[in-house]
């Protein structure tokens, strides 16, 4: 699991279409018009991914995540496993200032959080996908929401359809070179 924000951006001045010998024209200013935040959720192995895009990017906003994903992703699951970064709104203090108590526990006892290392965000796969969004699809000016909401949706149908995979590169042995100091030594 990760997340991005996207600036809503909408232009100023209209673009002048492309002529015989002249190519299309675009001004490079611009009126901000707030972010969204976009939530993607990716099971690699399954070349599936599901997003949410919200108005905010708060602790609220990742415990609805989580009770979505507990509830309407994997409600048969009893135990989840969510890989994701180290942000602060990632905590089970979100789950319990969002829900009643026993709600919160619910959710919590339902998942493993494992944690990316610090600096090391490209062993989060739902970031990669992340990417490939910003790349494919995210990567023109939008003023909505909405128009975000419709772009993203498009996508991952379009990702899901195809069941679109991550071909890692990184072996587990060049991990263990890369990522040594994170393993235990019999020396310390």
């Amino acid at each position: 699991m990760d997340e991005t924000p996207k600036q809503l951006i909408k232009e100023v001045r209209s673009e002048v279409p492309m002529k015989p010998g002249f190519e299309k024209r675009v001004d490079y200013e611009y009126s901000r018009c707030g972010v969204c935040n976009v939530f993607m959720v990716s099971e690699p192995l399954a070349g599936k991914r599901y997003m949410k895009v919200t108005q905010n990017r708060t602790k609220k906003e990742w415990a609805l995540l989580v009770r979505y994903i507990c509830d309407k992703l994997y409600p048969k699951a009893e135990m989840i496993t969510l890989i994701m970064d180290n942000l602060a709104s990632h905590s089970a203090a979100a789950l319990y200032e969002t829900f009643a108590p026993a709600e919160a526990k619910r959710l919590w006892d339902r998942l493993e959080f494992v944690f990316t290392p610090k600096h090391g965000s490209w062993l989060n796969m739902a970031e990669i996908e992340l990417n490939v969004l910003t790349k494919q699809c995210l990567n023109r000016r939008m003023d909505k929401i909405n128009t975000v909401k419709a772009e993203v949706s498009a996508w991952q149908n379009h990702r899901n359809n195809k069941k679109a995979k991550i071909k890692r590169q990184f072996t587990t042995d060049q991990a263990r070179v890369k990522l040594h100091r994170l393993y235990p030594s019999i020396n310390d």
